[in-house]
């Protein structure tokens, strides 16, 4: 457990196998989404109930164990699951945090499936397809851009995924959005957690009987919680807009002189990726023309799309490997860009573990079983207004980080970020862009 700083909601259970606010092995990341998909492949085909709870099996004692994550994972991609329906199983993934849990997820499934993901991202070029307000959260706005248009169209079920579920508003709003413009018969609501009461259960049976709709709830875990006491309204003495340590229930971290940052483009080694060509808007005004990457899942993407995208990844793995010179890594997304990063850290072999940034503002204070011992916090390198967090990186726990980003932006709104990273506690970091700001045409690493 931890404490938000936020006046909706003060808790936040802090997962130790999504990879946000804790480091760990890419691949328990991986199990979780793959554990979710076997509870779906049991409930779509009930015919494979035996098989699918042989599989669970093993994905719980992965989860488990981070040092059997990996064959158990790898058992599960081995069943090269197909969903043989008429339509596709269309997966929707929550921004910014279950947006690698979706579409590892949708991953595990070689045929039959598509996959999207909510952005937070304003990208005026083009119409989103959905859009809806996750009501607790300090980022409320929640947008669907798919390059498709279609992509909702049908009957077929939709699965929503993320990372948990407390009340369940957010789901709702959702179903309600999208069965007003793509109505349908069956929606799966998927979650690491769900901590529903029974009033809120009975908000979904009362959805249901309204619009003549089955829901079908999957979680790992399902439990009741009861909360005491009431948050803490003035945040006033938390650092959450500044750029600094000093919250990180230590001495406050100064700036390590010798930090050294390897900045590298990969957009032509690995050119392989495919773009699009979108620029996005902040809400301080900041228009990025950076292309974004076309299968991270912020464009939708279907089955027949995975051996391009995973041949790129292989590609990119290939390539960042070289540059390792430590034996302890970390390899950190970056805020909705998550699925990518873990996959890649996942084939850099042993002792990497991935974890990512995130704009979800957290208490950090060191006390046994407390989720959140050390933050830094710096202003978003693409909007301004909203403060990204980097948790528990120790000094001296790592030999080097990798910190990949799919865009660019200016240099001037790169530096807290890069500030931040040099508050770490560890010499070399490398800043990996997927799209560089001025698309240079000389390949290798800018240093």
């Amino acid at each position: 457990m931890a404490a938000r700083v936020n006046k909706k909601r003060s808790f936040l259970f802090v997962s130790k196998v999504l990879g946000k606010h804790i480091p760990v092995n890419p691949y328990t990341s991986l199990l979780s989404g793959a554990a979710l998909a076997i509870l779906l492949y049991k409930e779509l085909v009930p015919q494979s109930g035996q098989q699918m709870d042989k599989l669970i099996r093993e994905a719980v004692r992965g989860l488990l164990d981070s040092n059997y994550a990996k064959e158990a994972y790898e058992k599960l991609m081995d069943e090269r699951l197909a969903f043989a329906f008429p339509e596709p199983i269309k997966f929707v993934g929550f921004a910014e945090t279950a947006t690698a849990l979706g579409h590892s997820m949708y991953r595990l499934f070689d045929d039959g499936a598509t996959y999207i993901h909510t952005t937070r991202e304003d990208i005026p070029g083009l119409r989103p397809i959905i859009r809806f307000e996750e009501e607790h959260s300090h980022a409320v706005d929640h947008r669907c851009y798919a390059l498709n248009e279609d992509a909702f169209a049908g009957d077929g079920p939709i699965v929503l995924v993320d990372d948990e579920i407390t009340t369940g508003k957010t789901t709702l709003n959702i179903i309600r959005d999208i069965q007003e413009h793509f109505p349908r018969k069956q929606y799966v609501i998927a979650s690491l957690l769900d901590w529903r009461t029974d009033s809120d259960e009975q908000a979904f049976a009362d959805l249901e009987a309204e619009l003549g709709i089955r829901i079908t709830p999957l979680s790992l875990l399902k439990g009741k919680i009861e909360i005491q006491g009431a948050p803490i309204l003035d945040h006033t003495e938390y650092a959450g807009q500044t750029g600094n340590a000093e919250h990180a229930a230590t001495s406050t971290v100064e700036i390590n002189k010798d930090f050294s940052v390897v900045d590298h483009c990969l957009e032509k080694d690995a050119s392989a990726f495919e773009r699009v060509s979108h620029s996005s808007l902040s809400t301080d005004g900041y228009a990025n023309t950076t292309p974004y990457l076309k299968y991270t899942g912020r464009f939708g993407l279907q089955s027949a799309d995975n051996p391009a995208l995973d041949a790129e990844i292989t590609s990119t793995a290939e390539r960042l490997n070289q540059l390792r010179s430590g034996q302890r890594t970390l390899v950190m997304g970056t805020g909705e860009f998550m699925y990518i990063p873990m996959r890649i850290a996942a084939e850099l072999g042993p002792d990497v573990y991935y974890q990512s940034t995130t704009r979800s503002p957290v208490y950090p204070h060191r006390e046994e079983e407390y989720g959140v011992a050390c933050g830094v916090t710096y202003p978003s390198p693409e909007d301004s207004t909203v403060g990204n967090f980097i948790y528990n990186v120790e000094p001296g726990q790592y030999d080097e980080i990798f910190v990949l980003l799919e865009r660019e932006s200016d240099p001037e709104r790169m530096k807290p970020m890069l500030d931040a990273l040099s508050c770490l506690g560890c010499d070399k970091v490398h800043v990996v862009y997927f799209n560089s700001l001025t698309m240079q045409e000389s390949k290798g690493a800018r240093i």
